[in-house]
């Protein structure tokens, strides 16, 4: 197949296409460029005079859907100032000692950034996975924009990452911008302590689970900032007791009871108003079976509604949210609700934590929806063993998966 003169093809417009064609599927183009005025890079003067022509296969990225390669026809020149120096012309299509075209490894880059596995884009590229694992090393270091200074506001979480030998990883992130700074290569004390005293300087608000680990390396580097406590994470202490006390009411209930109580477990849990008949009538018949089950959900209803109340008051009316916290703990105690009591102590121990989610509306949504997306990028990758790859995986496709650019 010969390709028309006026066609041109996006990264070959300083090149001449003398010829192309295709064989046994894959398309062939023999290419090469006019004959220019080169600065010798010995003595600095210019020349025309060519030396010789060699030809280089270069792979090149899909045209037409078919596997492309490249054979260009490149010159060398001489210098005739009297250095003799011999270079090679300038070219916009293969660097230096490479077998791959710029345009090809530019786009390589892209999709390794977008969150493809290694195989999943040398499959693609049709090139092996070392190749796109060493494109992806070099590229790391220009394009990842390291944290220097932490901001004022940052937040800390853990998932589970199981790389470089650890299960866990640390991340840290701005919540109020909205974007990763570090993934730590553990959740250790002393890991997350170092590299807070390291870039931590300007941090005065922290937003972190309830992790004692946490709070003292945060307090212990920083200086006591203020914690603000993630509110799902205090939320679900009360959600927990409540499921301890189904699972010890229903096995009292006959099997069919039993069961069905499990299978509906989600009612107890959803906002009444939200409830369908038929979730309503599940819900009533099991509080109706079990007196201790009953009292549970309506602490749980208390707290729910005192949650809400909180975040409408926000930090306007703290003072109220703090009293009506207190009238839910003596509400507690009354009600002789063992799984409850032990909630309501850990909620006391992070009260104050607690008090400033409200003083500030800040939490860790942002971060929790980071570690999702890190799920799937270690997940659609079956894993990562390099500690190294894995961080900059997931921090450079949190720093460019919004921008549709080249990359060099």
């Amino acid at each position: 197949m010969q390709l028309n003169s006026n066609i041109h093809l996006p990264g070959f417009e300083a090149f001449t296409i003398q010829k192309s064609e295709e064989v046994d599927g894959i398309y062939y183009l023999h290419v090469d460029r006019e004959v220019k005025n080169h600065r010798c890079p010995a003595c600095g003067a210019y020349t025309s005079n060519v030396h010789d022509y060699r030809v280089q296969k270069i792979q090149h990225t899909r045209i037409f859907g078919r596997q492309v390669y490249v054979f260009y026809r490149k010159r060398r020149y001489v210098c005739r100032s009297g250095c003799g120096k011999r270079f090679y012309e300038d070219n916009p299509l293969v660097e230096r000692y490479q077998r791959q075209s710029m345009e090809m490894k530019q786009a390589v880059a892209m999709e390794l950034i977008h969150g493809k596995s290694f195989r999943d884009v040398a499959h693609r590229f049709d090139t092996s996975p070392t190749t796109v694992i060493r494109r992806f090393d070099y590229i790391t270091a220009p394009l990842l924009d390291e944290t220097q200074t932490l901001p004022d506001v940052i937040a800390i979480d853990e998932y589970k990452g199981d790389a470089g030998g650890e299960t866990y990883q640390t991340i840290i992130a701005d919540p109020v911008n909205r974007k990763p700074l570090e993934i730590l290569a553990d959740r250790r004390k002393e890991t997350v302590k170092n590299y807070l005293r390291k870039h931590g300087e300007r941090v005065k608000m922290v937003v972190m689970d309830m992790s004692h680990s946490f709070k003292a390396a945060v307090d212990q580097a920083l200086g006591h900032p203020i914690i603000i406590a993630d509110r799902f994470h205090f939320c679900r202490y009360i959600y927990w007791a409540l499921e301890r006390v189904r699972r010890q009411e229903q096995n009292a209930f006959d099997d069919y009871d039993r069961k069905k109580c499990k299978r509906m477990k989600h009612v107890f849990y959803k906002q009444p108003e939200t409830l369908t008949d038929k979730q309503a009538w599940y819900l009533e018949r099991y509080l109706q079976k079990s007196a201790y089950l009953k009292r549970a959900y309506q602490l749980k209803e208390a707290y729910r509604l005192w949650f809400e109340t909180a975040k409408e008051n926000g930090s306007k009316h703290l003072g109220a949210t703090k009293a009506h916290l207190y009238e839910f703990y003596d509400l507690v105690r009354e009600s002789g609700v063992t799984e409850f009591e032990q909630a309501i102590g850990t909620l006391q121990n992070w009260q104050k934590e607690i008090m400033n989610t409200f003083g500030f509306e800040l939490h860790n949504g942002y971060i929790e929806g980071i570690n999702n997306q890190t799920k799937v990028l270690k997940r659609n990758a079956f894993g990562f063993k390099r500690f190294d790859r894995f961080r900059a995986k997931v921090l450079l496709h949190h720093q460019y998966k919004k921008l549709d650019i080249r990359v060099a």
